[in-house]
């Protein structure tokens, strides 16, 4: 029987809410670190994309279903984040326009999309030495990580984030009542809900800077090479 080839290096599971700072955290931490990034948002958001584009109901799974096994969804490293290309084009900016991130989180709760999505990213992730980035990353993607992080942060902090991301998009309170909204959905959906898996560290970002963040997570990392190292 064949040996499974070598694993480069940890599964890293980083989870939590909308504007808790995952996509920034596992950036910086990948890039630390010399691994790969993933970030599983950017694909639900590439697939929502190509529904709006092709005029597909993102509350019709079977439709999505089938738009989703026609398409290439690729994440290429950069040093400012992924390169997210949809059938070879890049979509980076467009995904993270606001009808693109309503969509996404509609399409994102329907069981067979998600299973679509876990088969894939576990593709992407199979060789280890992966920073990967959601919302079910350590409880149903990869379960078994080595390292798994739970970022999170108060509601109003994380709505006052993306609203000076973008504030010319939408006031403060608008941010924020969406934002609640999505958590509603991301924490209440039958599959795949938003929880901490029961091994994860949790880091509560509401008061920290994001060089505190990165350092927390670091040690986190650290602290688990170490015990791996001692185990015999």
């Amino acid at each position: 029987m064949a040996e499974a080839p070598a694993r480069r290096g940890l599964v890293i599971a980083i989870d939590g809410p909308a504007g808790a700072g995952k996509s920034t955290l596992a950036s910086r931490l990948a890039r630390k670190l010399g691994y790969l990034n993933i970030e599983t948002g950017a694909m639900y958001r590439a697939l929502a994309l190509k529904a709006i584009e092709n005029d597909i109901d993102v509350d019709s799974e079977a439709a999505l279903v089938d738009l989703a096994l026609g398409s290439k969804i690729t994440l290429e490293p950069q040093l400012d984040g992924n390169r997210v290309k949809l059938d070879n084009t890049d979509v980076s900016s467009r995904i993270r326009e606001k009808d693109v991130t309503e969509a996404a989180s509609r399409v994102s709760v329907h069981p067979a999309v998600r299973e679509w999505m876990v088969r894939r990213q576990r593709e992407l992730g199979a060789g280890g030495g992966v920073v990967m980035e959601g919302r079910d990353i350590g409880t149903a993607v990869f379960p078994n990580a080595e390292v798994k992080i739970f970022l999170d942060a108060a509601p109003e902090v994380r709505g006052n984030r993306r609203f000076h991301q973008n504030p010319a998009v939408e006031p403060s309170a608008a941010v924020l009542a969406e934002m609640r909204a999505r958590d509603e959905r991301d924490r209440t959906r039958p599959i795949s809900p938003l929880v901490p898996a029961q091994d994860a560290v949790l880091i509560d970002s509401t008061n920290m800077t994001l060089e505190q963040v990165m350092e927390a997570a670091e040690k986190i990392v650290r602290d688990k090479r170490s015990v791996g190292l001692a185990a015999p």
